[in-house]
């Protein structure tokens, strides 16, 4: 009897993992309401912080005023822009520069030697360089976002195996038809994986931009409730911006799901292992259920029948040839 056939008990279905982390919320919300009422100074000073009633009453009291809903308003514009414009000339520029020996011999030194400056620290160039705080603050939330994308972008188009292009080729396919049948698709997980680490980088800089030179925005807001000492509307901005921020996650973690949905998936059960989500995955008697593959990992290519599947011969010399194929087909 196969292994699958013996299952520990399931985890439980969506509506029972929403009550867990509705608990585990409130959980959290609990021992910090019990350990700010109760004054608990150890080593950490619970004195110091607002009670949840205290941070409730102040987020009730903004939802009440114009301010707030402006404030929101003006840092998803902001981050809307940047991420937008990163996304687009991310993807762009990986593509190329992973395509493209002469792209990657002209940008690449300017790219690596920008890379690992924070995006904060650019935020005294932004204030020179553009002529509003508006502007200055989209360019520092798009340097945050364009160079997750681009470096993820750029691994996921390299790693995908000569054999999906020579297929087309042999087709009669060109650089366009690769492009649009065979790189772009191929490389949509690992895009989505960058794309994912890009939106959470811009909302750290936003904020960081919004109170250092910003006029407007939630970070602005946060900041100045912190110079009057009012604590619990501090409270109040940083929940804010952890809300945004899971949102817009979850926004771009389900497109990529959505886009990428005729990748095999697996879904998990505590002590059974993965196992396939629907019966397509596994076909034939005593096939073998498909593992997930890993955003941006390359695979073998093999003739996929019904019923069964027949990999590429290992040997010590694969490797070498793989990287002289892929050699062959950069542009």
């Amino acid at each position: 009897m196969s292994g699958y056939a013996r299952r520990a008990p399931r985890y439980p279905r969506r509506a029972g993992r929403l009550v867990l982390r509705a608990g585990a919320l409130t959980a959290a919300l609990g021992v910090w309401q019990l350990l700010t009422s109760l004054d608990i100074d150890l080593w950490l000073r619970f004195s110091q912080f607002p009670t949840v009633a205290d941070v409730a009453r102040a987020f009730a009291d903004r939802l009440s005023g114009p301010d707030y809903w402006t404030d929101l308003t003006d840092s998803l514009t902001r981050i809307l822009s940047g991420f937008l414009l990163a996304a687009v000339l991310g993807v762009a520029t990986g593509v190329l520069v992973a395509r493209s020996r002469l792209a990657e011999d002209l940008l690449g030194p300017v790219l690596e030697v920008v890379r690992p400056i924070p995006a904060i620290a650019l935020v005294p160039v932004a204030i020179l360089l553009f002529p509003s705080n508006e502007q200055g603050i989209v360019f520092i939330t798009f340097t945050a976002a364009f160079f997750p994308v681009l470096v993820s972008t750029r691994h996921a188009v390299r790693a995908l195996t000569p054999a999906w292009e020579e297929a087309v080729l042999t087709m009669g396919g060109g650089r366009a038809r690769i492009l649009a049948s065979v790189v772009l698709p191929g490389a949509l997980p690992g895009i989505f994986g960058g794309l994912s680490v890009g939106i959470g980088v811009s909302w750290i800089c936003v904020i960081s931009a919004e109170m250092i030179s910003g006029q407007y925005g939630v970070g602005y807001r946060t900041w100045q409730d912190y110079t009057v000492v009012d604590y619990p509307g501090v409270f109040v901005g940083m929940v804010t911006i952890g809300i945004l921020g899971w949102l817009t996650s979850t926004a771009v973690e389900a497109l990529g799901r959505r886009l990428t949905r005729w990748l095999p998936r697996t879904s998990y059960d505590v002590g059974a292992g993965p196992r396939p989500r629907s019966a397509r995955s596994v076909r034939g008697a005593g096939a073998v259920p498909s593992a997930p593959l890993r955003a941006g990992a390359a695979v073998d290519i093999g003739v996929v029948e019904e019923g069964s599947v027949h990999d590429r011969p290992k040997d010590k010399g694969f490797d070498s040839r793989t990287e002289e194929a892929r050699d062959e087909h950069l542009v």
